[in-house]
């Protein structure tokens, strides 16, 4: 008994324990299994049209936005539209909630997701993609393979979110959206982008 509690707290036995617990963390990290149980909601507006900086003023006998004249109010900036749209389907988890390609007042543009519902997940990102939207397992792992950008992480696994398109990117490249897991390169929802 002596020589089995010698071998199992000598060198070696520490060794494997340290590396045991070394595998044990790593994987954690790495998979981070506890997000499949925390859901973190987000519940964003559309973003408003662009407003007239705080502190800046109208020159002398210019009507301000929204200003009422002789003959009746000033028309209204235009407001948002969406250009394109489409719902998501399920890959690697169940995924659900649509997805619109908005032009702001301002002339901006944003991926909008409205009633978005997935799983949490390690690395999650918002993809703007040339892919085409694949049902089932072969559509898994095709969003990072041609052109895509990287709108961020994803903001929340449940609700409605806006993400920024950078001015430079050329909308007309990209036809598709991905709930992109970056860790592990799969797709936990996609949506195609069908012009409106």
């Amino acid at each position: 008994m002596g020589r089995v509690r010698r071998k199992l707290f000598g060198p070696w036995g520490i060794g494997v324990l340290v590396l045991t617990v070394a595998v044990g963390g790593f994987g954690l990290y790495w998979f981070q299994p506890w997000k499949l149980w925390q859901d973190r909601t987000v519940e964003e507006a559309l973003p408003a049209a662009a407003q007239t900086p705080a502190g800046a003023t109208s020159s002398p006998g210019a009507s301000s936005p929204g200003a009422s004249s002789p003959e009746g109010p000033a028309s209204s900036a235009p407001g948002p539209k969406t250009l394109a749209g489409g719902e998501l389907i399920s890959h690697e988890h169940t995924t659900s909630g649509t997805v619109k390609l908005v032009r702001l007042a301002d002339g901006s543009h944003v991926v909008r997701l409205e009633k978005l519902e997935t799983s949490n997940g390690p690395d999650l990102r918002v993809l703007l993609t040339d892919a085409p939207v694949k049902e089932g397992t072969a559509g898994w792992r095709v969003f990072d393979d041609g052109a895509h950008i990287s709108l961020g992480k994803l903001k929340g696994n449940k609700g409605s979110q806006n993400y920024a398109v950078p001015q430079d990117v050329d909308l007309s490249r990209y036809s598709s959206v991905s709930i992109w897991c970056d860790r592990f390169d799969v797709s936990f929802g996609a949506a195609e982008l069908a012009r409106v």
